[in-house]
Formats: C-alpha cells, structure tokens, sequence
C-alpha cells in the first residue's frame, strides 16, 4: 500500500518496509529481514523488463541505513490519485495490470502475495504498479493465489455493486478491503443473483458463507502441494478466470446528461464553439503552462487544447461516464491526461489513520499546476453549491502559481436562469463587474474575448 505525496508519517502498514517522502524524493526503507528479497526481486530481468516497459514504478537502490535496512528511491509520479477518484475504466485498467504482472510473475517463481487497487497509480491515463515489495517466492508445488480474496473484495466487488446495483466506486473510500458477498446479496434482485458473473462472485460465496466461517474457526486447512507444472497452470487457470470476470464486470461506454456536452449545448453556437475554441488555443500558447488542472473537464476538448501547447493535464468532472470517455480517449492516443470523478465544490476529504495516509484532494492539487481552466464551471459553484465569487477566487489562487482561463456566464444565460430556479432575486445582481471585482483580488487580466452568446472569456495572471 502506498499513500501520497505529503504524508507526514509516511507508509507504516507493510511489515516489509515504510515509505517517506523527502521534498521530491520518495524512498522506501526495507526492512533488514526482507533486504536479501527486495535485492533478489530487484535485480531479476522481469523488474528490469517491467520498470523499462513504465509498468512499474521506476526504483533504484541508494544505499543502507546503520541497522541494516534497504534505502529505494522511486520514480515520482506526478499527481496522485485514489481508486475512489477512478472511472470504471480506470478500475478495470488496474485490475487487468495487476493480473497481467502476477500471471508474468509465475514464470520468473514468483507469486504477488497483495492484490488491492491502492498498489497502482496512473501516469497520465496509464495505470502503474508502485509496491515493488509486493512480490514474494513461490512454493513451486502450491496451486492456491493467497491474494484471490482481495482480489474480490477490492476489485471485483466494487465494480459489481457499481455496475449492477449503482453502487459509485467513491464509495470505497470507505472500504479500504472491499465489499464482501454479503453486503451485496441482499440488495440483488432474485434472478440476478443467479447469473453469471454473480452467481459465483456474490451468491454462492454468500450462501457458503457459514459453513467457511465454521471450517475456519477449526484451523486453517493445509494446502495440499501437486507437482510444480500442475500448480502453475491451476494458477493461470485462476488468473484466467479472475480475468474473464473482471471484463464481464466492466461496464461499457455510454452516454450521460453531460458526456455529449460539449458538441451539443444549445446555448453555444457554431461561431460560440469555434471562438471559444480558439481564444483557449490562442491563451495557452501565451502562457505556455506546463502543468493545468481542467475543472469540470467533460470529455476533454479543452484538455487536448492544453496538451497541444505542450502540457500535461489533470482533468476533474463529476460525470463519471464523460470523464470514463476521456480516459478511454486520452490511453487510446497515449495522451498526457489524467481524468478523474471529483468536485471541486465537495473534494475528496483525507482519510485513513489520523487522516494522514490519503491526502485529499486540495491537499494534492494546491500549488501544483501552472495552469488551469475553468470553463462554464463558476456559474455551478455560485447557484448549486452556493459558493462566493471571492471564495472561488480564493480557492482559483491556491490551485494555480500563474494562469488561470476562466469563463463568465452572465445572468441572463439561459444556464444560468436554469440554475437559479426561481432564486434570481438572489443571484440575478451577480454580473461581470463583480467577477472581475473577485478576480482581480489576486490576478491580473491579460486576454479577453466576448462571445456572441453574451459569455466572456478570461487569461488572469497572478498578481
């Protein structure tokens, strides 16, 4: 398990090692009962072949504190994230790496003995394992994945209860091991419960449940050893079928209220695209920032604009199905974007022990960009979640060191009429003069461009 970048205490749930992050270093300490493995596991050409590939996180060895333990230094990953963050896709990407680096493990006599989404992160849109301690010897002769139940619980489950029962994945910020059977059984329909994948994944396990329960309470049950070559496919038959349920778990693309927005608001016209379009273009090669946060970024039109002027992207919306289409678009054409589901009204809060092992979102993000864009999002933040232009600007400040493209929905847009719903007594003194009036407390304007709609677009600097 790995936490984020600014833990204070670092990782301290591996009996094998803890990581620490020193400013821009990451190291992991081995501890000295598991240095002679970490070496072995290190230097073998499969880690070599999957750290070459960007698989798994880049580590090298940097020496030996005074009681023996190993010093790792890794690669760092720009941006982390969370599973909770994930789009179904994103999910399934790291379930599909994780068995991918398991099943290549068994030829090299090695077997991942911890199986969760919390060992991988993404580099733009590809997923990356980062627990390099995570891989143990294998008993040639033992055809059982210890790590198959986690394997469920944490990956399977969740993306089950989110597919078949509109479960959110966010929800497993609560569930740092996963679902068992039977937290789903009883919110299945009859005949659901008896088809495939969920008759095996949830509805016999759930049945068998007691009778498991009895058997272990008596011991654990010794694992009866079959000839090496036997083992071993009985292993790849498992990761075979692990597999084949993972991808009937996996939703397919579609559409949402907003994953075709961007090409079909009526509020914009041809012209209003084509000049929005092209004033984003025209900002971002005058700023030339290297990394920009997309608030509210849909399908990531304006983000492919930030990766032409040469950045690279994080890419926040709340439509799971329009930031899953992002994704999916950003690994097919290997670009440098990273979407997520999150809010910038609500952020993912920190949790775990003492809230210090997940940061939350703010946590992360403050300071980390040079760029960001925040198009036909202000007016959301204002009418649904009730939030003050000063504040937003507050909170635009701490997320960027330079450029900030903004854009302004006057009252009388009709998104904005929508929004008030019949509040406009409220909100209807809300115009262009007291934007600029909240902007200008930490920017300072550069571009401008009107469009024929009545919405205004805006380069700010930092002051």
């Amino acid at each position: 398990m790995i936490v984020s970048a600014g833990s204070p205490r670092g990782t301290f749930r591996d009996p094998a090692g803890s990581l620490h992050f020193e400013e821009a270093r990451v190291l992991r300490y081995v501890r000295p009962a598991f240095v002679a493995e970490a070496e072995s596991f290190l230097a073998s050409p499969l880690t070599r072949k999957w750290m070459e590939s960007r698989r798994m996180v880049a580590t090298a060895i940097t020496g030996r504190e005074a009681d023996g333990s190993l010093v790792l230094e890794h690669e760092r990953i720009d941006y982390p994230t969370y599973p909770w963050e994930w789009t179904p896709g994103q999910w399934a990407a790291a379930g599909e790496l994780t068995l991918d680096l398991c099943e290549e493990a068994l030829s090299a006599g090695l077997i991942l003995k911890d199986a969760t989404p919390l060992n991988v992160l993404f580099r733009g849109a590809e997923p990356v394992f980062v627990d390099v301690l995570s891989f143990d010897k294998r008993k040639p002769g033992n055809p059982i994945w210890l790590a198959y139940g986690q394997f469920v619980r944490t990956f399977l489950l969740p993306l089950a209860a989110n597919r078949y029962l509109g479960w959110p994945l966010a929800a497993s910020i609560e569930r740092r091991d996963g679902y068992e059977p039977s937290d789903l059984y009883p919110y299945l329909p009859l005949r659901r419960r008896w088809t495939a994948p969920l008759r095996s994944l949830v509805t016999l396990p759930h049945l068998l449940e007691r009778k498991a329960n009895a058997a272990a309470s008596t011991g654990a049950t010794p694992v009866h050893q079959q000839r090496p070559e036997i083992a071993t496919e009985v292993l790849r038959g498992t990761l075979k079928k692990l597999r084949r349920t993972l991808r009937a778990l996996t939703p397919p693309p579609r559409a949402s209220r907003w994953s075709d927005y961007t090409t079909t608001a009526s509020h914009y016209s041809a012209e209003d695209h084509a000049r929005k379009a092209a004033f984003v273009e025209r900002a971002l090669a005058h700023a030339a920032p290297h990394r920009v946060l997309d608030v509210g970024g849909n399908t990531g039109h304006y983000s492919r604009i930030a990766t032409a002027a040469g950045a690279r992207v994080v890419a926040w919306d709340t439509d799971v199905q329009a930031a899953d289409a992002n994704w999916r678009e950003a690994r097919a054409k290997h670009e440098p974007i990273l979407p997520l589901v999150a809010n910038i009204a609500r952020p993912t809060p920190a949790v775990g022990w003492q809230n210090a092992e997940s940061l939350s979102l703010l946590q992360r993000s403050e300071g980390a960009f040079d760029g960001i864009l925040m198009l036909g999002v202000i007016h959301h933040m204002l009418l649904i979640d009730q939030i003050p232009l000063p504040a937003i600007f507050d909170l635009v400040r701490r997320l960027t060191t330079r450029w900030a493209v903004i854009e302004w929905v006057p009252a009388t847009d009709s998104q904005f009429q929508q929004l008030c719903r019949g509040r406009q007594d409220i909100y209807g003194h809300l115009d262009e003069n007291a934007f600029l009036a909240a902007a200008d407390q930490h920017f300072v304007r550069r571009l401008i461009e009107n469009l024929p709609n009545g919405r205004s677009l805006w380069l700010f600097e930092t002051r």
